[in-house]
């Protein structure tokens, strides 16, 4: 597969084999995110951004299986024995994404494969001038004021966002909005916590 010697070529790693730098943002390490962007240019010069997206979920969700995990983490199996598991998974769309999953046993970069894949929707999302924002609720928001909090946020990034929601009982109101590296709290319990520190003080 073309990602091979465009993701591993070039990589220096320390004595484990990995890289230790990460994002300060995203915490992705080097490597997964030269391993992201070597797949998402392959996809972007073949046009085929959403069918990695789906490849890469697959590859992940794959991983993510218990019993999948515990051969694929083992280094007393073979490699070809590992590879071969893959192979015949049922996860996995096609054999481009077999490739993938193989090239990352390979390299001893299972445990990155969420990394990889968080890191390519980002670049695509940045292709696509796309914003993913979280808002954390202390209860389900109705589908009018979902969809108000994505147009003001898209009127005041002047980008299309994709809105993820999270309701935690422990913000007791208000609420908590976070995209990319920003997070605004306005949440009862931060507004609580910010009176008590101020009453502490006085």
């Amino acid at each position: 597969m073309r990602v091979a010697t465009t993701a591993a070529g070039g990589v220096a790693r320390d004595g484990t084999g990995r890289l230790g730098d990460e994002d300060p943002v995203t915490g992705a390490s080097r490597s997964a995110r030269r391993y992201a962007r070597a797949i998402f240019e392959l996809a972007l010069q073949d046009g085929e951004v959403d069918q990695w997206s789906r490849r890469l979920v697959k590859i992940r969700e794959l991983f993510a299986d218990p019993q999948v995990a515990a051969v694929l983490s083992n280094p007393t199996i073979a490699t070809e024995h590992r590879e071969a598991l893959v192979a015949t998974a049922p996860h996995l769309i096609d054999e481009e994404a077999t490739n993938l999953a193989r090239l990352l046993i390979e390299s001893g970069r299972i445990d990155e494969v969420q990394d990889v894949d968080d890191e390519f929707q980002r670049l695509a999302d940045e292709a696509a001038g796309r914003v993913r924002a979280t808002v954390t609720t202390a209860i389900e928001l109705e589908a009018a004021d979902r969809d108000r909090v994505t147009r003001e946020l898209s009127k005041r990034l002047d980008k299309d966002v994709r809105l993820s929601l999270v309701v935690d009982p422990r913000i007791l109101g208000g609420m908590k909005l976070q995209y990319g590296d920003r997070i605004v709290d306005a949440s009862v319990a931060t507004r609580l916590e910010q009176l008590r520190r101020r009453l502490a003080a006085s």
